[in-house]
């Protein structure tokens, strides 16, 4: 899968200038890593992912071309079916404004554990998440943080035990439905940064956790 390291353009020109969107090109900002754009829940949309959830299985994978629609025919037929790929759209269009890509890799996931439970940074250019159901994606300020301790070099020690965090304050959580964008490792000039941040546990007996992300493909 290929990763985004340059971008076609800084504006999303089908919003309009007082939209909180439009703060999403803040992660142009050589020193920004992370940025979220807080959403209402729709309760529609809630609804329909609470009926559909159990014959979702784990989610699925789709590559889409820029420009074309989210297909119906991956999401089951319900009501609020509608709502929820126009949602899907509109985040896919944002996106690819913001880089400029030809194809988006989407990713629908439904998980009743942490997929990524360990605090990490990605090897991708941008990508963009979004929670909409259940505990949603943490973030380490990098103040607050020592980087030393990712990875193979504390592969056996729970992050609150590792030394990863120096500082508690500093771990911060999304809320549901919000749009996040992190940077990566490999976004141009972005080679020794990078988000810090973590899955978050699904607590025992709830319902899965719904899970979009989007990856930009060249």
């Amino acid at each position: 899968m290929s990763v985004a390291i340059k971008y076609r353009s800084q504006q999303l020109p089908e919003m309009e200038p007082s939209s909180e969107l439009l703060r999403l090109i803040d992660i142009f900002e050589p020193k920004t890593q992370v940025v979220v754009v807080r959403r209402d829940p729709d309760p529609v949309i809630d609804a329909y992912l609470a009926a559909i959830v159990p014959r979702m299985g784990s989610g699925f994978r789709h590559v889409l071309k820029s420009g074309l629609p989210v297909p119906h025919h991956l999401l089951p037929s319900h009501t609020g079916q509608e709502a929820f790929v126009a949602d899907l759209n509109q985040l896919v269009g944002v996106y690819a404004d913001l880089l400029g890509c030809p194809s988006i890799g989407l990713r629908l996931e439904v998980m009743n554990r942490a997929m990524c439970p360990r605090f990490h940074v990605d090897h991708v250019g941008i990508r963009l998440l979004c929670t909409y159901r259940g505990p949603a994606t943490e973030w380490l300020e990098d103040a607050c943080a020592d980087r030393s301790k990712l990875g193979p070099a504390s592969s056996e020690v729970c992050d609150e035990n590792s030394g990863v965090i120096t500082n508690p304050a500093g771990i911060h959580r999304a809320a549901p439905f919000s749009i996040v964008l992190l940077k990566g490792s490999r976004w141009q000039g972005n080679e020794d940064s990078g988000i810090i941040h973590r899955s978050p546990i699904v607590p025992f007996n709830t319902a899965p956790r719904v899970l979009l992300a989007l990856d930009a493909l060249w």
